[in-house]
């Protein structure tokens, strides 16, 4: 499927939280969003990507901006990851890889010469109408959450594209 781009609808959905219960797009549509799909709980830059988000959640929080992290694991993995790091993000578990695949970032990857379908570790910021405002694709970890932030800040302030 398709990447989505900025100017596209978000395509909705509803998972299994961490913690229990369910989150869905629609429950955004107040505020701004920053969604995160990466890889896998527990491992190397998707912790470190985690931390970071959760060091600025309040600062997200303060500019209008709330932050939602997608992967493949399930749910009781996320809240082992959640409590191990004391994460202040809430994650949601896409085991069927639909959300992933809607999103365009269940990709074909390679790694030592070996293929394999995986998630591609991608941001997006979409407004409170739900539309994606800007996307960040094959994130780097070191400085993405500053970029993120600034650009958050400055989208949610303006309310612009």
């Amino acid at each position: 499927m398709a990447k989505v781009a900025a100017g596209d609808a978000a395509p909705d959905f509803e998972l299994l939280r961490d913690g229990g219960g369910t989150i869905s797009l629609a429950s955004y549509r107040l505020g701004w969003l920053v969604l995160f799909f990466y890889p896998k709980d527990d491992t190397s830059s998707c912790t470190t990507e985690a931390i970071n988000f959760s060091s600025k959640a309040e600062e997200f929080a303060a500019a209008g901006v709330s932050l939602l992290g997608i992967s493949p694991d399930p749910v009781k993995k996320h809240d082992k990851f959640i409590k191990k790091y004391d994460l202040k993000t809430p994650l949601v578990s896409d085991e069927t890889k639909a959300v992933c695949e809607a999103y365009g970032v269940w990709v074909e990857k390679t790694l030592y010469g070996r293929r394999y379908m995986g998630v591609e570790r991608t941001t997006l910021l979409i407004d409170p109408e739900g539309v994606v405002r800007r996307v960040w694709e094959k994130v780097k970890v070191t400085g993405h959450v500053e970029d993120v932030l600034a650009t958050a800040k400055m989208q949610a302030e303006h309310g612009s594209t």
